[in-house]
């Protein structure tokens, strides 16, 4: 087993590891922007469901489970150098909310899958509990559909994550090739009092089921703020993530300013110094869960991008940072690479009607329908100034409840509309087009990352 001995991760205890890979994204926690869907997972399956019924739904499904990521996909992140994959996950692929607590043992079987595929290639894995039970975060990827995170308000969910997560630590406590277990993905407990409780209690109930793997542990408000914890845990990362503001669908130019601040190297060094003071000042390990830019399809405005990737990976180098780049693959807005085939056939301009509404917050660059929207901007400044909400304050909260709620929702019926009419054989070649022989690889981005990781 991986083990924590002050700021490295060591295995034989000595032998310093350095985590570096990517996230599997879209995986077994499905995001809107990834595979080219609206609004979150569960509606969107419930909306499939609706037009292909039950089993013919759960082909599909299954079916892209398996497709997503295979023997060719461990062997060419082995092939860039990358040693560990962070594998974001559901709670709903164990458990259903009509039968909690009651844990499903098929959740399982493409995880394991995944974990021996990437162990083969030398590569560990950190289980990353992606989305909980009433939702952990107040957007998409907790599979919310909503902006209430009401996990933090309601015992039951928390008393469902504890058990659901004795049942994971149970099944992998003998996996030397799980680094360890990533509870809660990017939290936001609002009021910020119940989240080192939660986390007090959680770390007690996974070490009594399994004393030896390396605990991830994100800081609250989305990895970025470590005042909630109340003590230091042994074996313990403490996970920053570390996106840069010029870096996402509505970043300006690099160097340059992003809606008012100004970012450079020298600015993310500071953004990645304040980040991770806490680790720094407990001599904990540093590693940086997710970051990583979006790209446009714009030439120069992606050869801006990945000279953020560049400076960030050096900064991380000179830190002695690990990392997990997101994400791995999707349909072409962040991935290493991307998929093709029927599948882009089919929905490929489902997705750019998408990205004209921005109704996607990652593929948005917040300027969508602003004939619409501007106005709404103007009136909620003027009637309500003082209207800071969390996580992100006025601006980022309107567009949340009108693009990526109302809007998004809105177009679930024209997604699943499109499953409509097709047979067996049609829907498994859509979820054979993330097949790794027929995606398209990011070149550049592919040799930026080789040529880190083999240096």
């Amino acid at each position: 087993m991986l083990q924590v001995s002050g700021a490295q991760l060591v295995k034989d205890g000595a032998t310093p590891v350095r985590l570096r890979g990517v996230g599997l994204g879209g995986w077994m926690n499905m995001e809107n922007f990834i595979t080219g869907y609206p609004a979150n997972e569960s509606s969107m399956r419930y909306a499939v469901r609706t037009v292909l019924g039950d089993e013919r739904a759960e082909l599909f499904f299954d079916r892209l489970l398996t497709s997503f990521f295979t023997e060719d996909d461990a062997a060419l992140l082995a092939g860039l150098g990358m040693n560990c994959v962070r594998i974001p996950v559901n709670y709903r692929h164990w458990e259903s909310d009509d039968r909690p607590f009651e844990i499903d043992p098929r959740g399982f079987r493409h995880l394991d899958r995944v974990i021996g595929l990437l162990g083969a290639h030398g590569i560990y894995s950190v289980i990353d509990l992606h989305a909980l039970p009433g939702s952990q975060n107040q957007h998409w990827h907790s599979d919310n559909p909503t902006h209430v995170a009401a996990f933090w308000q309601h015992r039951h969910f928390q008393d469902r994550v504890v058990h659901l997560w004795e049942a994971i630590v149970d099944h992998y406590r003998d996996n030397p090739w799980v680094a360890g277990y990533n509870p809660v993905n990017e939290p936001g407990d609002l009021t910020g009092k119940v989240i080192g409780p939660f986390y007090d209690r959680l770390v007690k109930v996974v070490r009594a089921a399994d004393p030896h793997h390396i605990l991830f542990l994100d800081g609250n408000t989305y990895a970025t703020d470590f005042s909630i914890f109340r003590e230091m845990y042994e074996n313990t990362v403490f996970v920053l993530h570390d996106y840069a503001l010029a870096g996402f669908a509505h970043g300006g130019p690099y160097p340059g300013y992003t809606r008012g601040e100004w970012c450079d190297r020298n600015e993310l060094e500071r953004t990645f110094a304040r980040r991770s003071r806490f680790q720094r000042e407990t001599g904990t390990p540093l590693w940086v869960g997710e970051f990583g830019p979006v790209y446009t399809g714009d030439p120069a405005v992606d050869q801006q991008r990945y000279q953020i990737l560049r400076d960030q990976l050096s900064i991380y180098d000179a830190e002695g940072a690990g990392w997990s780049l997101w994400t791995y693959k999707d349909v072409g807005l962040q991935g290493l690479v991307h998929a093709a085939g029927p599948y882009l056939r089919r929905f490929g301009g489902f997705i750019a009607k998408k990205q004209r509404l921005g109704a996607d917050r990652w593929g948005s660059t917040m300027e969508e329908s602003a004939d619409v929207l501007t106005p709404l901007h103007a009136l909620i400044e003027t009637e309500a100034p003082g209207w800071e909400p969390y996580p992100w304050g006025a601006r980022y909260q309107t567009d949340d409840l009108i693009r990526h709620i109302l809007i998004a929702q809105a177009l679930l019926p024209e997604y699943a509309e499109l499953f409509r009419g097709l047979d067996d054989d049609e829907l498994t070649a859509l979820a054979d087009s993330f097949l790794l022989e027929q995606c398209v690889r990011r070149q550049p981005l592919l040799d930026l990352l080789a040529g880190n990781l083999q240096t």
